[in-house]
């Protein structure tokens, strides 16, 4: 399994902009799909954004199109999530995660989690 530890989270106004960091373990993260996920309060974990194994390509949810964008440096072990012109519905905690497949956006498919960072997004 990887160990993820996020970062990055914190409280914002509506508009702002924040980026999450995930720092992973392990020598093979280059072969991992990595993804994150959110969770609001009261609502089911959903998929936000998702890059390949060695970051061939990625994908991110319609309600955060052209608001977000996943990246990944290799090199550093770290998957990153830049998120601008935020909502108060972007408020959640936002979970990094790994999966021994090429590509996925399915939190099922995803084996290793981190523990998860607050974004609230104030009005």
């Amino acid at each position: 399994q990887v160990q993820l530890v996020e970062s990055g989270g914190g409280v914002v106004q509506a508009g702002g902009s924040l980026r999450l960091s995930c720092a992973a373990s392990g020598r093979t993260f280059s072969r991992y799909a990595m993804g994150w996920f959110r969770q609001a309060p009261g609502k089911e974990r959903e998929f936000a954004a998702a890059i390949s194994a060695y970051a061939h390509s990625a994908s991110v949810a319609a309600s955060v199109s052209g608001r977000f964008t996943i990246s990944r440096d290799d090199a550093k072990n770290t998957v990153y999530l830049q998120m601008n012109s935020l909502k108060p519905e972007d408020t959640a905690v936002y979970y990094c995660a790994a999966s021994d497949r090429y590509m996925s956006t399915k939190s099922a498919d995803f084996g290793s989690w981190g523990q998860g960072t607050q974004v609230t997004v104030s009005s």
